[in-house]
C-alpha cells in the first residue's frame, strides 16, 4: 500500500518490475523511518519498533499523513484481477529475493530518488557502497521475471475459503482460530493509532484484549489498494476499514484503518 502520487519511479521501469518497487517500501522500515518527518505518507511500522504491551496503545496522532485504504476501482473485471495478481507477485517475488539492505538502497535510489550520498548518510555507509549495492540490487530484479512465474499464489477458491474463515473467527472473537490463521511472522497496524505489533504472539495478545467485552462485530467484504481486505462495524456502527495482506494459506498482516469515515468509500452505510 504506498502513496504512489509521492513516488518517483526509475525511467525504463515497466509492468511487474515497475509494480515491485512501488510497493517494496511497506517493507522496509529503514526508508519509512527516512520519511517521517516529510510530506509522504506512512505507516505505523515506518515510525518506530513495534509495541509488545496491548493495554498501553500508543496516543492516536491525526496531524501525522497516514496512508489510506482506497477502493479498487470499477473496471474490467478481468483486467482488475490481473492488475491485482501482477503487483501482488512482483512484491512476493521481490521480498522473498533481494536482501534487505539490497531493498534499502533500491528504493531510496530507483524509487525515491534520492542522492547517492543521502542515501549514504541515512544507512551509516559510504556512496560507494550505496551504488554497489544498487547494482547488485538490479541485476538480482532483472533476474527474477522467470521466477515470478514459479511463486505460487493462492488460488481464488482458496483465498477465498481463509478470508471466510477469518471474517468468521474475527466476528465470534475466536482466538484459537485466529491464530491459527496467522503466519508466525505476522503484523497488525492501526492508523492512526502509531503502535504497532509484529510477530503472532503480539498479535494475539492484541487481539485477545480487543475483542474482550462482547460487542457485536460483523465484517463486509471490500477490496481496497489490489488487497482483500473488510468494512468493520462495531454494534453495528461504521467503524474500520481492514486490509489483509495474504501469503499462501494464511494472513501474514492486516492493517485496520480505525476511521468510519473511511467506510463511506466504499459504498457502504455508516450503520448496519
Amino acid at each position: 500500500m504506498v502513496d504512489t502520487g509521492t513516488l518517483r519511479p526509475r525511467r525504463g521501469l515497466r509492468g511487474p518490475r515497475l509494480a515491485a518497487h512501488l510497493a517494496l517500501p511497506i517493507a522496509t522500515n529503514a526508508c519509512l523511518n527516512a520519511l517521517r518527518h516529510g510530506s509522504r505518507r506512512v505507516l505505523p511500522a515506518g515510525l518506530g519498533g513495534p509495541a509488545t504491551d496491548p493495554d498501553a496503545l500508543g496516543r492516536r496522532d491525526p496531524e501525522i499523513p497516514w496512508l489510506e485504504p482506497i477502493p479498487d476501482a470499477q473496471g474490467d473485471p478481468a483486467a482488475i484481477v490481473a492488475g491485482r495478481t501482477g503487483l501482488r507477485l512482483a512484491l512476493i517475488a521481490a521480498l522473498q529475493h533481494l536482501p534487505v539492505q539490497q531493498r534499502t538502497v533500491l528504493i531510496l535510489r530507483d524509487v525515491l530518488a534520492w542522492p547517492a550520498e543521502e542515501a549514504a548518510g541515512i544507512l551509516g555507509i559510504t556512496p560507494a557502497a550505496v551504488h554497489s549495492t544498487l547494482q547488485r540490487a538490479r541485476a538480482r530484479l532483472d533476474r527474477l521475471d522467470p521466477v515470478i512465474d514459479e511463486i505460487a499464489e493462492p488460488a481464488e477458491p482458496q483465498q477465498r475459503e481463509l478470508l471466510d474463515r477469518y471474517a468468521d473467527a474475527f466476528e465470534r472473537a475466536d482466538i484459537a482460530s485466529l491464530t491459527r490463521l496467522l503466519t508466525e511472522d505476522a503484523v497488525w497496524q492501526m492508523p492512526p493509532n502509531p503502535a504497532w505489533f509484529a510477530d503472532r504472539d503480539s498479535v494475539v495478545r492484541l487481539l485477545t484484549a480487543r475483542l474482550r467485552g462482547g460487542k457485536r462485530i460483523r465484517l463486509v467484504p471490500v477490496e481496497a489498494n489490489g488487497q482483500p481486505g473488510f468494512a468493520m462495524y462495531l454494534d453495528g456502527e461504521a467503524f474500520a476499514i481492514q486490509v489483509l495482506t495474504v501469503r499462501g494459506p494464511s494472513v501474514a498482516a492486516v492493517t485496520a484503518f480505525h476511521d468510519s469515515v473511511l467506510v463511506r468509500r466504499f459504498g457502504l452505510p455508516d450503520r448496519m
